[in-house]
């Protein structure tokens, strides 16, 4: 698969590609082919990369992050020191959108707030499986240890901080929570809205996440069961030491940024990468962002999760997100020209 993708992408990558996917493609282009490069806001993109390139170990990222701060234009420090990598594994491009969830909870138990965010529990470890979902909510395996970072006042938000992996817990007080993925119970993801499609509930271009939380809130004993049908489980950790004024912990563990902030696969995008944007679709989106997170749904090389902000806006922005375009990955200019097979070299 050329290479295992040029060594996972020059030495910057874990390759997890199966053997048996189709073999990807690159394809150097130029900023000229970038739709709408010229009107960006390439100091906000800047900005947002410089919040994590120091994390960055290889040689030619730390040249190019420290060369940042002495370009006085951004557009330049760009196009002088990457070039454009289209990366293709054979999969139509496809964007989604996610966001900060902002849930009413409570730092005690209350007849409003009964639904427990959890700690891990010690005994769960990555890679291996332990209860599912149905079995964490039935068995009261979980009741009384301590584990109960909050509680919130909607199942159904609870569910889908879950699936987000990150949220604010506002407290009576006025006071706010902050949360973050802590772990899972191991159990693969199981979409919810297909299983309403597969049942002939709803068609497929009428699912988001606000019709599976009203006709959950609407049919309570069998919005239950359906919510069980996804065994996956998430476990969080409280981010207190994240300001409010910032967003979210992403995968690279530093706050991530409305519109410039993108999940990615690592398999095939280096997370820290400057990636243009080319989103079609009701509301086009073209502008450079950064893989600054994953998320266990975003899988292939055109593939890409957009950070839409906190609260109920950007989430119904978020779920109304679902467009094809395309993504194009910057690389420092070796490491880009590193990627070609030798006869193209």
């Amino acid at each position: 698969m050329i290479a295992a993708l040029r060594a996972a992408l020059v030495a910057g990558l874990t390759m997890t590609t199966s053997p048996a996917a189709a073999e990807p493609s690159i394809t150097i282009l130029n900023f000229s082919d970038l739709d709408g490069w010229e009107s960006d806001d390439h100091n906000a993109a800047l900005k947002v990369f410089r919040n994590t390139c120091a994390d960055l170990d290889a040689p030619d990222w730390r040249a190019v992050c420290a060369a940042a701060p002495t370009f006085g234009d951004a557009k330049s420090f760009f196009e002088l020191l990457f070039r454009p990598v289209l990366i293709e594994d054979g999969k139509e491009m496809m964007f989604t959108g996610y966001f900060e969830p902002e849930l009413q909870g409570s730092r005690v138990p209350t007849a409003r707030y009964r639904y427990p965010v959890y700690a891990k529990p010690p005994e769960v470890r990555n890679g291996t499986q332990w209860l599912s979902r149905r079995e964490i909510e039935t068995t009261g395996a979980m009741v009384g240890r301590g584990l109960e970072i909050a509680w919130v006042d909607d199942p159904v938000e609870l569910f889908f901080l879950q699936i987000q992996g990150s949220g604010r817990i506002r407290l009576p007080d006025g006071n706010a929570l902050r949360v973050g993925y802590g772990g899972k119970n191991g159990h693969p993801y199981r979409s919810v809205g297909q299983e309403l499609v597969r049942r002939g509930v709803y068609q497929p271009h009428q699912v988001s996440a606000q019709v599976i939380q009203n006709w959950v809130k609407r049919n309570p004993v069998d919005g239950a069961e359906l919510l069980r049908h996804n065994p996956s489980y998430v476990f969080f950790r409280s981010v207190d030491q994240v300001p409010a004024h910032k967003g979210p912990l992403g995968a690279m563990n530093r706050s991530i940024t409305t519109l410039r902030s993108i999940a990615v696969d690592p398999a095939y995008t280096q997370l820290g990468a400057p990636v243009w944007i080319e989103k079609q679709g009701a509301d086009p989106i073209n502008r450079l962002m950064i893989a600054q997170d994953t998320g266990s749904a975003i899988k292939g090389a055109q593939r890409a999760d957009i950070f839409m902000g906190t609260g109920d806006d950007a989430g119904r922005a978020a779920g109304r997100l679902r467009d094809p375009g395309r993504m194009v990955v910057l690389l420092p200019i070796q490491r880009a020209y590193a990627l070609l097979p030798e006869a193209v070299l």
